[in-house]
């Protein structure tokens, strides 16, 4: 009989000489047993992205007109009917995939790597720095969310790394408290301590010992915000301070036209809700999946 050692050693060969693509499909297969719900929602992700990437083979130019097929309902030819100018809700529907998933991505990136950073660094020096960094934190999370992107995107304008920057810049304060928590604990560790005493600086510290051990809960923060990152977008479209009008998003299409023919035409105003409740509820899904996954106090044994 082999020890437990050997066996170890054997399942690790055996899982070293396994090719990256057949570990991946283990692991997609793994989690979709784990997690139904998180794998479900990761298929409506995907579904999303693909109507993304794919946007100018599957649906019609969006700035067609047809005034001849006006308020047309579902059909064959029209998927999902036309609006008041003749314009194809289907083609609206997926080239606003684009932008809904480019905003979403984009401003979690720039919000929550944001508001990581200064989260180590608050923790790391403490004193005066984390008092400032934290008051900070503290006013901007008094401003709700949707009314301080409000006024960015007043004093900036309608434009769509403007979206970005407004969304994002919202973003920070619950990814800086989350990440600045784990740094906490995570600087008074043994191999901190270590690299201090051998004379590491601070900013190797915080690079190479410190900010690896914060991925965990930053990418659950990251992931979670994905869905209110699309609502937000949504609702400055849908007020009229988001992207331009011209461009279509799934929270223009709800607005004034929607609004406006919603008796005579409800598929105006039903499909774009129906596209943001499922990019919603699908991120939201896989993001409470990723955090039962990563976070040792929630997978279990």
């Amino acid at each position: 009989m082999a020890t437990e050692s050997e066996q170890a050693e054997l399942v690790a060969a055996r899982w070293a000489r396994e090719s990256l693509i057949v570990r991946m499909w283990k692991s997609s297969v793994g989690f979709c047993k784990r997690k139904p719900l998180g794998a479900f929602g990761a298929f409506l992700i995907l579904v999303m992205v693909f109507m993304a990437v794919t946007a100018p083979v599957i649906a019609g130019d969006p700035y067609e007109w047809h005034m001849s097929d006006r308020l047309l309902g579902p059909s064959t030819k029209w998927w999902a009917g036309t609006n008041d100018l003749g314009q194809d809700q289907w083609a609206m529907l997926v080239h606003g995939a684009r932008i809904s998933l480019y905003v979403g991505f984009m401003s979690v990136l720039f919000g929550s790597g944001i508001g990581g950073i200064l989260g180590v660094v608050s923790a790391y020096y403490g004193g005066k720095t984390d008092m400032v960094i934290q008051r900070i934190m503290d006013a901007k999370m008094a401003i709700p969310t949707l009314i301080l992107a409000l006024s960015i995107m007043a004093a900036l304008g309608g434009s769509i790394n403007n979206v970005v920057f407004a969304v994002g810049f919202a973003q920070v304060p619950r990814a800086n408290r989350v990440v600045r928590s784990q740094a906490l604990s995570v600087k008074e560790t043994e191999y901190s301590l270590a690299a201090r005493s051998i004379g590491a600086g601070d900013a190797r510290i915080m690079a190479y010992h410190i900010m690896p051990q914060c991925v965990a809960p930053w990418l659950i923060v990251a992931s979670a915000s994905l869905g209110t990152a699309i609502i937000s977008e949504a609702s400055l479209s849908f007020l009229g301070m988001g992207v331009p009008p011209t461009t279509p998003t799934w929270g223009g299409m709800l607005s004034s036209r929607g609004r406006e023919f919603f008796v005579m035409a409800p598929w105006m105003a039903i499909w774009p809700g129906v596209a943001i409740s499922l990019a919603v509820y699908g991120f939201n899904l896989f993001g409470d999946a990723i955090r039962d996954v990563l976070d040792p106090r929630l997978r279990g044994s």
